[in-house]
């Protein structure tokens, strides 16, 4: 049994989570309306949105890797460590409801990168390949493609022409070079979706890593990297994208970090040493970036993003009260850690629990660097309103989607998914306000949630809320209209029943003996 399996779990009820309505708070509310109207005499008329025409702000954007919502202090972990993202959240906005474009690493991206929901950039899994036992899966997938396409522009074409000098450092994942798709610099980027080789040398062939020493951290090399590029050209606004392989799979620490959280009481929800250190890891890292910033005098002109693409590593860490892990369309493998710290604009210890989602980054990046928005479809909505603590009720009425038209298979947890073979089916999910819905296609399953009185997703309405039911299914099937959806519908011609069903019996068989 994997360390967060304990039986610990069932007493979460006193460790405090973030909240799950969804309104916006304010604090200080009235010094940062005082701040936004002494901007709107410099900057109306004479540029976009929040950015003064003489100033553009830095932006320090920290994306981190199969980071789950509750892998930090401030969202609630007891047994991680990580004071400088506590500390930086804390002087900045904490949203509790915020999602990822999809609950595994390479559409989830794709999202990010091109403000656009799966569909319409068709990167549906990482690879192309079917996912899982062939004779498992009564449908075939839908294979999509595993390179953005270069005719999309992305958010670091738009800050580049908007005058930044832009950078990214890290994972990359949806082609062999990110360069030609905005980024000036890349240190470390390929196609590659895992570490390379693990997070000591060697790290095969990439050439920026080939003078590694022996014991040279990872996380630690990027975290070198970012600092060299802010010391770049300090006269120049830029832009980062520090996307950390951390904490992705292989699990693998600083030997002096693991063995001080094997000494270390673990915690009610969280208590994976190897874990603990990784995280720990990048958490100095980006104390060392704060203090750069503030000795260099760029502190109050950098604007710092973090955030994650998607849920937590299933067999090392807990997501609870929330249902799932990475791979799992519950809100375990969708939703994320997230804060914006906007010097001047964000409110220092606010909160805002309105759902929001990665392709939401896409219009906010342009709004916030004065870069104009490309002449393609931006699912995403600017977050500018919500950071300076305006209303959040043009948000109130929209509705979140994913859709996944693929099979990604089992690892070592199958306790907290639809079925025990697969952490996810082909299916497309809806959230409307506190209500979320997923439709599966290989058997026409709707399940209905109250996500605001039923987080963990443990009670399906659909039956007990015809009309709502019936509501939401109507607005998902329209969004797959309006953005060209492909919906599996061909059957596998591999599928034998009789195998999937003696799986099927042999694991839960298992699972009852874990359990």
């Amino acid at each position: 049994m994997q360390p967060n399996m304990s039986n610990r779990e069932s007493q979460l009820t006193d460790i405090p989570t973030p909240g799950f309505q969804p309104s916006c708070s304010r604090i200080a509310i009235d010094r940062c309306w005082k701040m936004l109207a002494a901007i709107a005499l410099v900057v109306c008329g004479l540029c976009p949105g929040f950015v003064m025409a003489d100033e553009k702000p830095n932006v320090l954007f920290i994306f981190l890797d199969d980071f789950g919502w509750r892998d930090a202090g401030f969202m609630g972990s007891d047994f991680y460590e990580t004071p400088n993202l506590d500390a930086l959240a804390s002087r900045g906005m904490v949203f509790t409801n915020a999602y990822a474009g999809a609950a595994n690493c390479a559409p989830s991206r794709a999202c990010l990168l091109s403000g656009q929901y799966s569909p319409r950039h068709q990167i549906y899994n990482v690879g192309t390949q079917r996912r899982g036992n062939r004779k498992h899966g009564r449908l075939k997938h839908i294979p999509g493609t595993d390179t953005l396409r270069a005719d999309i522009r992305t958010w670091a074409h738009c800050v580049r022409e908007a005058g930044y000098r832009t950078g990214t450092i890290g994972k990359w994942h949806l082609s062999n070079d990110p360069l030609p798709y905005g980024f000036d610099f890349n240190f470390a980027g390929t196609h590659s979706g895992s570490p390379p080789r693990g997070y000591y040398p060697p790290h095969g062939n990439i050439p920026e890593l080939a003078d590694a020493p022996k014991d040279e951290y990872l996380t630690n090399r990027l975290t070198d990297e970012a600092i060299r590029f802010i010391g770049k050209e300090p006269e120049k606004p830029w832009f980062l994208y520090l996307t950390h392989f951390a904490v992705h799979t292989p699990i693998q620490g600083e030997p002096e970090l693991v063995k001080k959280y094997e000494q270390k009481k673990p915690g009610l929800l969280h208590n994976h040493p190897v874990m603990a250190a990784m995280i720990e890891s990048v958490d100095r890292g980006v104390g060392r970036i704060v203090k750069v910033l503030q000795d260099s005098g760029q502190a109050d002109r950098t604007i710092i993003v973090f955030t994650s693409d998607n849920g937590g590593y299933g067999p090392a860490t807990s997501m609870k009260p929330l249902k799932g892990y990475k791979g799992t369309y519950y809100d375990g493998g969708i939703r994320e850690p997230m804060f914006v710290v906007w010097p001047g604009v964000t409110a220092a210890g606010s909160t805002c629990d309105t759902p929001v989602i990665n392709v939401d980054l896409f219009p906010t990046f342009c709004e916030m660097t004065g870069a104009e928005l490309p002449d393609q479809p931006i699912d995403g909505d600017s977050l500018c309103p919500l950071l300076a603590g305006k209303s959040a009720e043009a948000f109130q009425s929209r509705a979140l989607f994913w859709h996944f038209p693929a099979y990604l298979e089992s690892y070592q947890r199958i306790d907290q998914q639809r079925d025990v073979l697969y952490r996810s089916r082909p299916c497309s999910i809806i959230r409307s306000g506190k209500w979320k819905l997923h439709e599966y296609f290989e058997d026409g399953g709707l399940e209905l949630y109250d996500l605001e009185s039923d987080p963990g997703e443990s009670t399906n309405l659909a039956n007990s809320h015809p009309e709502i039911r019936e509501r939401l299914h109507s607005q998902l099937k329209e969004w797959r209209d309006q953005t060209g959806a492909a919906v599996p519908t061909e059957p596998n011609p591999q599928f034998d029943a009789e195998s999937e069903k003696n799986e099927i019996e042999k694991r839960l068989k298992k699972l009852k003996w874990v359990g």
